[in-house]
């Protein structure tokens, strides 16, 4: 998995701007929610195009015979 990581910028007017980094699908708004809860009120979301993309998730099945007996 890559590293994730939230960028913000602090605008003069006080509006905050977020951007997620290395994630993918829902896993930016798993990052961000408690982050915005505390904000305030989101005006507007953008979805980058690492949004639309699936995780992918990796599953290594390993398969163990017992030969002796007795056990």
């Amino acid at each position: 998995m890559a590293q994730q990581s939230i960028k913000f910028i602090i605008k003069q007017d006080g509006s905050v701007t977020e951007e997620v980094i290395g994630a993918q699908d829902r896993e930016c708004e798993n990052l961000t929610k408690n982050i915005e809860e505390q904000l305030g009120v989101v005006q507007r979301v953008e979805y980058k195009p690492e949004y639309y993309q699936a995780v992918t998730i990796e599953e290594t099945i390993q398969e163990f015979t017992h030969d002796s007996e007795g056990c």
